[in-house]
């Protein structure tokens, strides 16, 4: 038999290859105008000139054309300002001759639309992954950053002011992907640098105030710190702590570290909190995301750190959970641009949102597609996938 002729997106090295796919990224876009039950699909064509595909939208009632999706076939992503808009779509459904339905902007009545991502698994450097991400279509980002060089799996950054750099740049860059006004939570903590030998000093570095700077300056308002207290002993294997308490001589005094911190940064703006409440265009949802009676009430939260063998430094399902469950509704899209074997993406599914997950380590990022298929089954067919091969949901693990 022979053998089948590689496809137009194939030999482009699309990330978008087949019109199912097309289709299914379609389908999201029509989802967020509340409109799939009415709109069917044409037969989607991928034009190679323009680096995209084109999905045609037909009126369910008598398969007229009504407009199309433009995808970013290297990406995958909704190109939205070439796609027809959801107004467009509402007007020729309604047989208005195409005209847009005329009703107040979004800026006038101070709503928002909702992201059109979907659950996406990209491998590389978010530093390069994030560009290609539409301004405002992240609803809230939570991370645990690498260490700077506090073990040796973590030994990337020459120095410690190109560690700061690197994490500059992903913080300016979540910037632009997240919406107004929603939040940036990242779990960090002081790191212990040992000394080489016994003429010198170990060395604490406060990375959680240098970066608290660093979301400052580049255009977030601090909104709160919270300490995440482990339980007693869990700071014993730093070493910390173990000459003062041999012969408690003063000055040697060092306390065994059993807290991290969880800092709260939102995004810059002049709306207050209460305005992403009330603009949410789907009350629904906002109604489902309330928060039982037994939230936590102060700023300790006592959690049992996570061991894991198949990374160094996982943080707990809990911890993202909290933060998940806090800090943004159901239907909104998480990110996290160091997702290590994907912690944050299986709280999101678990809470009913979305994930983007960007992981630099192969190895990371296969761990990660294996748990995807725990977490949504045969869904997880549906996941895009960057830079890394797709899921295969007929393979579902159980």
């Amino acid at each position: 038999m022979p053998r089948k002729a590689k496809t137009v997106a194939e030999k482009r090295h699309y990330a978008v290859l087949d019109v199912q796919s097309a289709k299914q990224i379609a389908r999201v876009y029509v989802e967020s105008f509340r409109l799939e039950n009415v709109i069917d699909f044409g037969l989607p064509e991928v034009d190679d000139r323009y680096h995209v595909w084109r999905v045609p939208l037909l009126n369910v009632a008598d398969q007229h054309h009504i407009g199309e999706v433009v995808i970013d076939a290297r990406t995958s992503l909704i190109l939205q300002n070439k796609s027809t808009s959801g107004d467009t779509l509402e007007a020729r459904l309604l047989g208005r001759n195409g005209d847009p339905v005329k009703r107040p902007s979004p800026q006038r009545t101070g709503s928002y639309r909702l992201s059109t991502l979907r659950n996406t698994i990209a491998q590389g450097d978010s530093e390069e992954i994030l560009q290609d991400f539409p301004s405002g279509s992240i609803d809230l980002i939570f991370t645990s950053p690498p260490y700077y060089n506090a073990r040796p799996d973590y030994t990337d950054y020459v120095t410690y002011e190109e560690y700061l750099l690197k994490m500059r740049k992903i913080i300016q860059l979540g910037h632009s992907a997240l919406a107004e006004g929603r939040f940036f939570v990242m779990n960090v903590s002081p790191v212990l640098i040992r000394r080489t030998n016994r003429n010198e000093a170990s060395k604490r570095i406060a990375v959680p105030f240098d970066m608290h700077r660093v979301f400052i300056e580049e255009g977030y308002d601090f909104v709160d710190d919270i300490i995440w207290q482990k339980p007693e002993g869990a700071g014993w294997a730093t070493g910390r702590g173990r000459r003062f308490a041999a012969d408690r001589s003063p000055l040697q005094y060092k306390p065994v570290p059993v807290t991290e911190y969880v800092l709260v940064y939102r995004k810059r703006t002049d709306k207050l909190i209460d305005w992403s409440i009330r603009a949410h265009p789907d009350p629904e949802l906002v109604t489902a995301s309330r928060i039982g009676d037994d939230y936590e009430r102060t700023n300790i939260w006592r959690i049992k750190p996570n061991y894991d063998k198949r990374h160094p430094a996982t943080f707990p399902l809990e911890l993202a959970e909290r933060v998940v469950t806090y800090y943004s509704f159901k239907g909104d899209v998480v990110l996290d641009p160091f997702a290590g074997i994907g912690t944050t993406g299986k709280a999101a599914v678990k809470l009913g949102r979305r994930f983007v997950l960007i992981e630099q380590a192969p190895e990371y990022v296969d761990v990660i597609r294996d748990e995807a298929r725990l977490w949504l089954g045969k869904d997880a067919a549906d996941v895009l996938t960057i830079n890394c091969p797709p899921i295969d949901g007929s393979t579902v693990l159980l």
